[in-house]
C-alpha cells in the first residue's frame, strides 16, 4: 500500500490551491483551451450543483491570468504558446443568495468595489450597470488587454424566489440591469463565461446579449464537469486500489459499487458515464459509500415543487420528452422536467434517433434512495424515523425472500400512523409501496404493460421477480384473479428469475393492508 497520503479536494474549488497544495485534480484544461479558442467568446454552462462549475471557472480564472506554472504537466502545457496576462473580473453569485432587492444591490455593490479599488472609479458611476461598464472600460485601457469576465452561479440569487410570482421579476430585473453592460462593451471584452444550475431564458436576464452560446448539451462538452469511467479508471487507478484494501474487498468489487452509487450521469447523447465528483471524491476520502451529495444539501424546494405539480414518486424517472421540455427555462417551465434535469435529480439515459426523443431517468442508486427517502417523509409525517427503521427490516425480510414477514412488518407499521389525506384511492398506496421499495434498493416498475393489460407493480430482487397487483377495500382473491386472468408472469418468462405473484388488499378505513396471497 503506498505511504503517501492522498488528498482529495472535496470543497475546494479554487484551482491555484488545489495545484500548489498537492490535491488530487481531474485534468480537464484541454476543454479550457478549446472553450478559450472557439468562434464565440460568450458561453454559458448549466450543471447541477457541487458538479466541479465553480473550480472550472476557477481554472479559466488562473488561465487567463497567464500563470503557467500552475499548469505543469497538465493537458493544456502542450496547446498554449502565449499565455497572455488578461485583466479578469470574476463574480462568484452563491453569496448573494436568500436576497431581497436591497441586498442583492448590497452584495453587487460590495463585488464592485473589490476590482474599484484596483481599476478605480468613474465619477459618473452611479448604478451597478454603469459602474461595471466602467470598470471594464477602465480595465481595457489600464492594462492594453481585454477584458475576461466570469460568473459563476449567475442564477444562484433567483433559485429561491423562481416560483414567487411576487419576488421573482424584481430580482431579475436587478440581475439584468448588472448584466446589461456586457453588450456594449463587446470591442473590450476578450471572454465572458457563466455557469448556474439553471437556465433562465436569455430574453429575460440577458435581454441585450443574444450571442451567448449554451455548450451546457454540446456533444464536445459532454465530460468538461464530473468525473468520467474513463478518468476514474486511470488517473484514480491507484485510489480505487487503496479504497479496495480500506473496504477488505476486490477492486473490481470497489468500481462496482461506485458505479452503482455515482455513475450514471449524461448531459447529451451519446456521452460518455460521468460520476458525480462531488460523492465519487468523499467516498474515496472516507473509505466508504455513502449517500453524500444528496446528503450535502437537502431538497425542500424540489420536494415543493413535486407537490405543486403533482408528480407521484414513480413519476419521476422513465419519461420520454423532447430537449425543448428539459431543457426549457426554468421560470416558463410547465412541469417539473426542466427542474428535475437541471438539479440532477434525473438525467439522460438514451435518445432515439427516429423520434428525437430522450429518456430522462434517475441517475443512479444515490440519488434513488435519497429521493424516495425525502418523499417518504411526505406520507409519514413524524414517523419518519420510524419508517426508516421498518424499511432497513423489510430489507432484510425480503433480502431473505420472506415476503409475508414483510408484508405482515407494512402491515403492523402502516395501521401505526396517523391518517394522511387523499388516502382513499388506490394510487396512493401504489405510490407508497414504489417509494419504500424504492428505498430497498430494489428495482421497482409500476405500470408495467403487457399483451393482456398493464401490472400494477413489479419488483426485482438478485433472486426473484415480484408481479404485485393492488385493490383496495376489494379482497386479495379478486387481485390474484386478475394476475391469474391476465396472465402476467408469461410477460416476464424470459427474466431468468423464478416468478412470486403477490395480490395485496388495502383497507381505506385502516390506512393498511387488509389481506393478501402469495402464489
Amino acid at each position: 500500500m503506498e505511504q503517501i497520503q492522498r488528498l482529495y479536494p472535496i470543497g475546494i474549488q479554487t484551482f491555484s490551491e488545489i495545484r500548489t497544495k498537492r490535491y488530487l485534480y481531474i485534468d480537464k484544461t484541454a476543454y479550457v483551451y478549446h472553450m478559450t479558442h472557439s468562434a464565440s467568446k460568450y458561453m454559458f454552462l448549466t450543471r447541477p450543483r457541487r458538479f466541479g462549475k465553480s473550480l472550472l471557472v476557477s481554472t479559466l480564472h488562473s488561465y487567463f491570468e497567464g500563470k503557467k506554472e500552475l499548469f505543469e504537466n497538465l493537458a493544456i502545457e502542450k496547446l498554449e504558446k502565449e499565455w497572455t496576462a488578461y485583466p479578469v473580473l470574476h463574480f462568484d453569485m452563491s453569496t448573494a443568495k436568500h436576497a431581497d432587492r436591497n441586498q442583492l444591490v448590497s452584495e453587487l455593490e460590495r463585488k464592485l468595489l473589490g476590482y474599484e479599488k484596483i481599476y478605480g472609479r468613474g465619477e459618473g458611476d452611479i448604478e451597478i450597470n454603469q459602474r461595471l461598464q466602467g470598470l471594464i472600460e477602465r480595465a481595457y485601457t489600464q492594462t492594453g488587454q481585454q477584458v475576461v469576465v466570469l460568473i459563476d452561479e449567475y442564477d444562484a440569487p433567483l433559485l429561491d424566489v423562481v416560483h414567487e410570482e411576487k419576488n421573482m421579476p424584481v430580482l431579475r430585473n436587478v440581475m439584468r440591469n448588472f448584466y446589461s453592460p456586457l453588450k456594449a462593451c463587446d470591442p473590450y471584452l476578450r471572454y465572458v463565461f457563466l455557469t448556474g444550475i439553471t437556465k433562465f431564458s436569455q430574453l429575460s436576464i440577458f435581454s441585450e446579449l443574444n450571442n451567448i452560446e449554451n455548450i451546457s448539451m454540446d456533444e464536445p462538452y459532454a465530460a468538461i464537469c464530473g468525473i468520467t469511467e474513463e478518468e476514474l479508471l486511470t488517473q484514480m487507478s491507484g485510489d480505487l486500489n487503496r479504497m479496495a484494501e480500506r473496504m477488505k474487498t476486490s477492486r473490481d468489487e470497489v468500481i462496482a459499487l461506485l458505479k452503482d452509487n455515482y455513475d450514471g450521469y449524461h448531459f447529451t447523447w451519446p456521452s460518455p458515464d460521468i460520476y458525480n465528483p462531488f460523492s465519487l471524491l468523499t467516498a474515496m476520502a472516507k473509505g466508504k459509500i455513502g449517500s453524500y451529495w444528496f446528503g450535502s444539501g437537502t431538497p425542500t424546494y424540489l420536494i415543493e415543487m413535486l407537490n405543486k405539480f403533482h408528480v407521484k414518486p414513480q413519476q419521476i424517472g422513465g419519461r420520454k420528452v423532447l430537449a425543448e421540455s428539459f431543457d426549457a427555462p426554468t421560470e416558463r417551465m410547465t412541469d417539473i422536467n426542466p427542474l428535475l434535469y437541471q438539479s440532477g435529480y434525473v438525467t439522460i439515459k438514451n435518445q432515439d434517433s427516429f423520434t428525437g426523443l430522450y429518456t430522462l431517468d434517475i441517475p443512479n442508486k444515490e440519488v434513488r434512495i435519497g429521493l424516495m427517502k425525502s418523499l417518504l417523509s411526505g406520507y409519514l409525517n413524524q414517523y419518519t424515523a420510524e419508517g426508516f427503521t421498518t424499511v432497513a427490516l423489510l430489507f432484510k425480510a425480503i433480502t431473505e425472500e420472506r415476503i409475508d414477514d414483510a408484508l405482515r412488518l407494512l402491515q403492523t407499521f402502516l395501521s401505526t400512523i396517523p391518517q394522511c389525506d387523499n388516502t382513499d384511492y388506490e394510487g396512493h398506496y401504489q405510490s407508497l409501496l414504489y417509494t419504500i421499495f424504492s428505498l430497498l434498493g430494489m428495482y421497482v416498475d409500476v405500470e408495467v404493460r403487457t399483451p393482456d393489460g398493464r401490472v400494477d407493480m413489479v419488483m426485482r430482487t438478485p433472486s426473484i421477480l415480484y408481479v404485485i397487483e393492488l385493490k383496495l377495500n376489494k379482497t386479495a382473491d379478486i387481485a390474484m384473479q386478475q394476475i391469474d386472468l391476465k396472465n402476467y408472469p408469461e410477460r416476464f418468462a424470459l427474466c431468468g428469475l423464478p416468478i412470486v405473484k403477490v395480490a395485496i388488499n388495502f383497507d381505506s378505513k385502516r390506512h393498511t393492508l387488509e389481506d393478501w396471497i402469495i402464489s
